[in-house]
């Protein structure tokens, strides 16, 4: 039976890598476990006056590179095994991405939907004065992750900084503007996606303009997805799915009515037209692009058979199983990992660290430049190495190859640090 533990994935895609790259075994056993990790228990007063505890985590990766970073999740099936793997996938996000930052990851084990803004507030302030000595802005920078916002963010800078005693607003990133947040932070994620689609429509000389596209996931990233891929490239959106199910019209989904409606009504499919649809329909469709943007361990052995698409475009973290991986690279599918295509995100929160620890902030048009300049290099970095393997008679996949590129520079800097 598929394991899909996502830390035991994480691991066995390290491995695979470190088997096709000869890495040295003393880089591998330090690179195959996070180096510390936290585990709270947080008592937090609810609005009928009684306390509910909580559990809470954060886990340091490898900081070789630079200060950790990564986001913040408040999920009511958050646990230790995904916050270790999200955290290895920030490590080599940002070390393919060239930016000087390691990789964590944390979380709460909560329903945001089911807790008010008081005890919404409650609970992140408590977090913060549980995990304070783990976290700074040069020793571990959080961000906003599933069901986080810069609205807790915020909470968080007041609170630390309260804690240290002195304002530290480069603590976190993705805050509001308000708070020194970044322009460009709120559709990083998706942005940097949509480079990563032009550079690979290019290569495969798709023409976007009309592509037809299938979005599973509406929060941050697939939202914003929908619509910059309309208005950037002219695509049509076909599919759009949440938790609750998904609707599909081949005509295209209206962007502004389906807000509206997931606004209102709470799911997509309360949309008016369009054809109702399961969120296993829309992984199946036959489209130009699929984005799986929801959560890890979407596509699995079980369903990559049924994959019809020709790029497929993961915006969100561990959506592909290793499993469904082997299967998929015997298609035409191009895929396109995680820790490509959603590194927008990190790249503009680190942007935005850099921006409060000089006290100087830029415009949106700057943002966006340096994120397509860093995002279409990495892109073309993982070309490079996939051919570079290739003509040495070694077929491997885009995944393998960015692995590669990432974890050689990380290994290389513990090499030179001394770490073995």
């Amino acid at each position: 039976m598929e394991d899909l533990n996502p830390f035991r994935i994480a691991q066995q895609q390290l491995d695979e890598t470190a088997k096709v790259m000869k890495l040295d075994a003393q880089a591998h056993s330090i690179l195959r476990e996070p180096m510390e990790m936290l585990t709270v228990n947080i008592p937090v007063r609810m609005r009928d006056g009684k306390t509910k505890t909580f559990t809470g985590f954060r886990v340091h990766y490898n900081n070789a590179r630079g200060p950790c970073k990564g986001g913040i999740r408040f999920h009511p099936q958050e646990n230790l095994d995904t916050v270790k793997a999200l955290s290895a996938w920030m490590t080599w996000k940002c070390a393919l991405a060239d930016i000087p930052l390691g990789g964590a990851k944390g979380g709460i084990i909560c329903d945001p939907k089911k807790l008010n803004d008081y005890e919404l507030q409650n609970l992140t302030r408590a977090y913060v004065r549980a995990i304070y000595k783990f976290i700074g802005s040069n020793i571990d920078i959080p961000a906003p992750d599933v069901y986080t916002t810069p609205q807790i963010m915020a909470w968080i800078v007041d609170e630390y900084s309260k804690m240290v005693g002195h304002n530290d607003f480069g603590v976190v990133t993705g805050k509001p503007l308000e708070d020194w947040g970044s322009k460009g932070r709120g559709d990083a994620t998706a942005m940097g996606g949509m480079y990563v689609l032009r550079e690979a429509a290019k290569y495969r000389k798709m023409n976007l303009k009309n592509a037809t596209i299938a979005i599973q996931g509406f929060g941050n990233a697939g939202n914003y997805a929908f619509e910059l891929a309309q208005r950037l490239f002219g695509s049509r959106i076909v599919a759009v799915s949440d938790s609750g199910g998904a609707i599909y019209d081949k005509k295209g989904l209206d962007y502004k009515k389906l807000v509206d409606v997931k606004n209102k009504k709470g799911k997509v499919q309360a949309y008016p037209n369009g054809e109702k649809i399961s969120n296993d329909d829309l992984l199946a469709l036959d489209v130009d692009v699929l984005i799986p943007a929801a959560l890890e361990n979407q596509i699995t052995g079980k369903n990559a058979e049924n994959i019809k698409t020709k790029i497929l475009l993961e915006l969100a973290n561990g959506p592909v199983t290793p499993e469904a991986d082997r299967i998929i690279s015997g298609k035409r599918t191009f895929g396109l990992p995680d820790f490509l295509v959603n590194s927008g995100g990190v790249i503009v929160s680190y942007f935005e660290w850099l921006q409060n620890n000089s006290g100087y902030y830029w415009e949106a048009k700057k943002v966006y430049e340096r994120l397509d300049k860093i995002i279409t290099k990495s892109f073309r970095d993982v070309i490079a190495k996939r051919d570079e393997y290739s003509k040495n008679g070694q077929k491997i996949s885009t995944r393998t190859a960015a692995y590669i590129i990432a974890v050689q520079r990380v290994a290389d800097a513990m090499k030179y640090r001394g770490w073995y």
